[in-house]
């Protein structure tokens, strides 16, 4: 089943330099096996791929149900010197809301996780 992040998680983002950081939180403790096991560090990268330059690296936080990504080269330079509209990364919370990720039928119904529409 597809399950859009969004319907499952909330997220907050920020910045420091150029790198973007990225928390992922699961709505529902439950949840957060499906984040840990599928919002890896290469489906994080490949859903920002051409917005980021730089590597993206991965956390656990299982006592929060949360994950942390920092997304390096996302910014352009930082605050101070890019020309990007989001200069400082808040937008990118709201974007890894928008990655979808494929759940097996059978531990989406365990879960009770929602499909995406």
């Amino acid at each position: 089943m597809k399950v859009r992040l969004l319907d499952i998680a909330h997220a907050r983002s920020g910045d420091k330099g150029d790198t973007a950081n990225v928390g992922l939180i699961a709505l529902r403790p439950e949840w957060y096996t499906v984040l840990d096991r599928y919002v890896t560090r290469d489906a994080v990268a490949k859903h920002f791929e051409g917005q980021i330059t730089g590597s993206v690296i991965r956390f656990e936080l299982p006592n929060l149900q949360a994950l942390n990504f920092l997304l390096h080269g996302a910014l352009d330079g930082g605050g101070t010197l890019s020309l990007k509209t989001d200069a400082q990364g808040k937008v990118y919370s709201t974007a890894l809301l928008r990655l979808v990720v494929d759940v097996p039928d059978a531990e989406a119904a365990t879960l009770g996780l929602p499909a995406a529409s």
